[in-house]
């Protein structure tokens, strides 16, 4: 076995986090992406407009590398949550183009610094960060994202999976899985009454 190199292994942790935030949106109409599913609004396109500005600060300001665009949605006066959620006018591609700009500039810093080179997060008390802890941070950042995304993206049409191709989910067609659920709440509803 040969080592591996640490960078790489989390830069490809994250790469697979974007590409699976992206693919729960293919094939969505504009309404089922900016749908609110949830009391507090989640959807699928603000999900990516949240990461895509995480990114920006994690990846440019924060290493003085600052991306080079008009105000993102959390910054300077930007109304509360308006990094979560599309407006009518912000086309899908215009935030998906926007998000992948930013991988774009966030691959060039992660390529250009070294993992324990130090950076200043513009909030918190403790601001000063390395780009590994960075790293680290924004894989999980994402990955949360992604986990509201698979939930969402079931909840509006039954898709579900890891990725196109590889679905990493248990065998079994529709009657299985309605099957599986009914057993589930049975359990919960025993659990239920015996507590």
């Amino acid at each position: 076995m040969t080592g591996s190199d640490p960078r790489e292994d989390l830069h490809l942790y994250l790469q697979d986090a974007r590409d699976a935030l992206l693919w729960k949106l293919e094939g969505l109409s504009e309404y089922d992406l900016r749908r609110p599913m949830t009391a507090t609004g989640t959807n699928l396109l603000g999900l990516v407009k949240h990461v895509t500005s995480a990114e920006a600060v994690y990846f440019g300001d924060t290493f003085g590398r600052p991306f080079d665009a008009p105000q993102l949605w959390t910054a300077g006066d930007a109304e509360p949550n308006s990094d979560m959620w599309a407006t009518a006018d912000e086309t899908r591609e215009q935030i998906v183009g926007l998000y992948r700009r930013v991988w774009a500039h966030s691959d060039a810093t992660i390529e250009s610094l070294h993992l324990d080179a130090v950076g200043r997060v513009p909030w918190g008390s403790r601001n000063e960060v390395t780009l590994h802890r960075a790293l680290v941070h924004m894989i999980a950042e994402t990955d949360r994202h992604v986990g509201h995304a698979d939930i969402v993206r079931e909840l509006i049409d039954g898709t579900v999976g890891l990725r196109e191709g590889s679905d990493n989910m248990a065998p079994g067609d529709a009657a299985w899985w309605e099957n599986h659920r009914s057993r589930l709440e049975q359990a919960a509803k025993e659990a239920d009454r015996g507590a």
